[in-house]
């Protein structure tokens, strides 16, 4: 299974080798986005210090945003027919969809190095320790991979390309702005303050803040609360609750769409 998944995962790179422009929306759209929510929003929003709170939240947003990879990337094998051919192949089912779920996770991986450059360009630094920095990544990278598994889901149920490209961020538009992703939590309404406290992507964002030590605003209230006071391991066992629930259920859609 690991050396099936290695194959499907390095054939799904050369795709992207061949045709670099699939990395457009992975890099270019969250540069938009830091340089809209930096400089147009975030000149009365706190300045230098929202730049800081920011990235954490854009980094959690551009991970969870390339879950459409998956989902375009699996809706389109299957209606090539692609799917049905690696079904006839003498390999791991699991192996079709781990090598999706990796080599976007590679995709991910780019995405953060140039969300990094971009954050030191706008002013953004990591205030904390190298450790603190590795483990802030890695909660993100972990949720990256839990959405993907989402995302694979959504390709396999999607009847078409075109509903797949739909589909898959339809439902994360709303997910990521009822969040402490760009603003306080503190400042929504009653219900969608409870929503967004819970919210696994504010849950990612808090945590990679506290440990990059970046700082909110002082016109931000401070989030409180259990997921608040304990960010770093709720956002971990989010992931693992997402991959514990998806990665099952894509199996069985995988095998059902397969054995048509």
């Amino acid at each position: 299974m690991v050396r099936d998944s290695a194959i499907v995962a390095y054939r799904n790179l050369l795709t992207i080798l061949r045709v670099p422009t699939l990395l457009v929306t992975a890099t270019i759209q969250p540069l938009m986005f830091v340089f809209l929510f930096a400089y147009i929003f975030g000149a009365s929003l706190g300045g230098s210090q929202y730049r800081e709170f920011l990235l954490a939240g854009i980094f959690t947003q551009t991970v969870a945003f390339n879950a459409a990879f998956t989902t375009v990337g699996l809706a389109n094998d299957l209606h090539k027919g692609i799917i049905d051919r690696m079904r006839t192949l003498p390999m791991s089912r699991l192996a079709v969809l781990m090598g999706r779920t990796l080599s976007d996770l590679v995709v991910n991986i780019l995405a953060l190095a140039v969300m990094v450059g971009c954050g030191y360009v706008v002013g953004w630094r990591i205030n904390g320790g190298i450790l603190d920095a590795v483990l802030a990544f890695g909660v993100i990278l972990l949720f990256a991979f839990a959405m993907s598994w989402v995302g694979a889901i959504t390709g396999l149920m999607s009847p078409s390309v075109e509903v797949a490209q739909s589909a898959g961020l339809i439902w994360l538009f709303p997910l990521t702005f009822i969040s402490s992703a760009f603003i306080s939590s503190e400042t929504l309404p009653g219900p969608l303050r409870t929503v967004a406290a819970w919210n696994p992507i504010t849950a990612v964002s808090a945590a990679g803040r506290k440990l990059f030590d970046n700082g909110s605003p002082p016109t931000f209230t401070p989030a409180s609360g259990w997921p608040a006071d304990h960010c770093v391991e709720y956002s971990i066992y989010c992931s693992l609750a997402i991959l514990a629930v998806a990665v099952p259920v894509a199996l069985l859609q995988y095998r059902k769409v397969a054995s048509h």
